[in-house]
Order: structure tokens, then C-alpha cells, then sequence
């Protein structure tokens, strides 16, 4: 469980306030860190990686000297300082190349980690690629290829997705205009080698265009903007179970009430379902006609008698002239 802070005077339970958990949170901020020795590739995909995130990131150039999987206490003050409940740690080893280092924290707590290693001859940043960049500030469309992410058992691709949805998922919105979606980020996850090594994540970055196709839906087409990131998955840390639940608890009221007897199906069209009472079918409204027609001083029952009276004497009537014919 997360340590509890009391607060010693009027001042220090104010800011405890702010940091209190909302019904409704703010957009998650990126933090990107660089360590001690940190590659100029890194560096440049750090760039673009505060391009993507923009206005939700922030990015520090002086070194730090950190090691995430040792001890986290820093990342937890750059955390709880910043309010950025996302961070990006860079660092370059001969042991670990162009580390790249994502952190998710909760409550001002790391959270989970996974480190991953760009692959430096695949690699292109944000301005190798000619033609017009993406706005700032656009929600993008995230996709995941491969049957890695979507392995029922808690492996490095489940984490791994669930980490990078997290990062580049933007701000929750209510309603999306379509113009609006001019960015779409894809991450790949390719087979296993025959060497026995991971199967490598390729990140691409494709901005979205519309054209005119003489109908009403536009011709779409799509063009590489970058970054393009290939990399590979090393040490992992994964959440507690307890501190995962806590995480995941969702704040009461939040929920939508549910209607009864209104369903969506799979295209999204709404299904009611309509519950009627017992119907009285003696108040049933039919065809007027003179024959049918009853007194309305009339006992009910005397004219039900009456009618099964007179039709069983014409009943009667038919056989006799019947034989007689005959």
C-alpha cells in the first residue's frame, strides 16, 4: 500500500489537496530525462518525441545520475514535482545502447518500467522525412499489429502495450471532429528470429490526408511523417498487484447510469425493448357492423345466450330442409 502523508500545517495541507486524485484527471504529462551519457540518437528522438506530445510534455537537457532499476527515488522527485505521471529516461552504454527507459508512476510511486534498445541502422527522426508535419496538440489513432500484444498471459508485449497506449493516447474528449484526425501511430510487432532472440516493435508515424473522390466519403491516403523507431525489449518491472488494483479503482459516480431495456449493438445503433401489460381484448375496438350491434341497457351475458340460442335453431332449420330436399 502507498505511505500516507500528513500534513503539519495549513500550507503543506493545501498542496496535499491539489495532488489529491480527481473524479475527472487531468491529461497525463510526459517528462523526458537524460542520463549521464546519452547518445545524440536518443537525444533527436527525444526531440520528436516532445513534438508528438505537445503541449503535454516536458523535456529536461541537463544530466542526471539515475538508474531507473537500481533506485527510483529520483524519478519519483521529477514525478511529484513536475505533476507528470509519464516519464522517458535516455541513456547510452555499451551494455545497454541507446536505452530508452519508460516509467509509469501512481501516486508519485514508479508504477511499472520497461527499458527498451533502439536499433540504430533502422532508425530516422522527425526531420528525414520530407513534407508537411502534424499540428500541435491532435489526438492521434493508435494501432497495434501483431499476435504478441494480444497474448491472454501477462508478458513484455502486454506491458509493452499497455505502457506506449498510455503515453501517446493524449487527452480523454467527448466528441471528435473528423477533420481533427490527421495522425495515426502503428506499432508492429514482428516474429520471433530463428536465433532464439525477441521479436523487434516498429513504431511508424503517418499523418492522414482526405481527398476529394466525388462522393461523399473522401479518398484517404496516407504519408510517413516520422519518427521511425525499431526497437527491442529488455529488463521489465511490473506493478504490484495490490498497488495495480488500487490503480485501477474507478472514482464513484463516474460510472454511466445504465437504461433499462436499451441496448447497443456492434454497428452502434440503439435496441429498445418494449414491455406491454395484459390487454383487455372485450375493449377491443373491430369492424362496425349492424348485426353485431347490442342494446346497451343489455345484460352482456343475456345477449351471449340469446346469439347462441338463435344460432343453434338455424342450426336446426338447415338439417330439416336439408331432408326434405333430399
Amino acid at each position: 500500500m502507498l505511505r500516507q502523508i500528513k500534513p503539519k500545517n495549513a500550507r503543506s495541507k493545501r498542496e496535499l489537496a491539489k495532488r489529491e486524485p480527481l473524479a475527472h484527471e487531468n491529461t497525463k504529462t510526459v517528462l523526458l530525462l537524460r542520463g549521464t551519457s546519452c547518445s545524440s540518437l536518443v537525444q533527436d528522438l527525444f526531440s520528436d518525441i516532445n513534438a508528438l506530445k505537445r503541449p503535454f510534455s516536458i523535456r529536461f537537457t541537463k544530466k542526471n545520475d539515475i538508474h531507473p532499476f537500481e533506485d527510483a527515488s529520483s524519478l519519483e522527485f521529477f514525478s511529484q514535482k513536475n505533476d507528470a505521471s509519464l516519464l522517458l529516461f535516455g541513456n547510452h552504454s555499451k551494455k545497454r545502447p541507446h536505452c530508452m527507459t519508460w516509467v509509469r508512476c501512481f501516486g508519485g510511486r514508479v508504477l511499472d518500467m520497461m527499458e527498451t534498445y533502439v536499433i540504430k541502422d533502422t532508425a530516422r527522426t522527425l526531420m528525414q522525412f520530407k513534407g508537411e508535419k502534424c499540428k500541435v496538440g491532435l489526438k492521434p489513432l493508435l494501432s497495434f499489429s501483431g499476435a504478441q500484444f494480444e497474448s491472454p498471459v501477462s508478458n513484455q508485449y502486454t506491458l509493452a502495450k499497455s505502457i506506449l497506449a498510455d503515453f501517446f493516447r493524449g487527452g480523454e474528449a467527448a466528441a471528435i471532429d473528423v477533420e481533427g484526425l490527421q495522425l495515426m501511430i502503428n506499432f508492429a510487432a514482428g516474429e520471433d528470429s530463428q536465433d532464439g532472440s525477441a521479436a523487434k516493435i516498429h513504431m511508424r508515424c503517418w499523418r492522414i490526408i482526405t481527398k476529394r473522390s466525388g462522393q461523399k466519403v473522401p479518398r484517404v491516403e496516407v504519408e510517413e511523417i516520422g519518427p521511425r523507431i525499431d526497437f527491442t525489449i529488455g529488463r521489465i518491472k511490473e506493478a504490484e498487484a495490490s498497488v495495480w488494483k488500487e490503480a485501477m479503482k474507478k472514482p464513484k459516480g463516474t460510472e454511466p447510469k445504465v437504461k433499462k431495456n436499451i441496448e447497443t449493438d456492434l454497428v452502434g445503433d440503439k435496441i429498445g425493448r418494449i414491455h406491454l401489460g395484459r390487454q383487455d381484448l372485450t375493449e377491443l375496438q373491430t369492424r362496425k357492423m349492424k348485426g353485431l350491434k347490442r342494446d346497451r341497457e343489455a345484460d352482456p351475458e343475456e345477449v351471449v345466450d340469446d346469439m347462441t340460442s338463435v344460432s343453434d335453431g338455424d342450426v336446426e332449420a338447415e338439417q330439416v330442409k336439408r331432408q326434405r330436399t333430399t
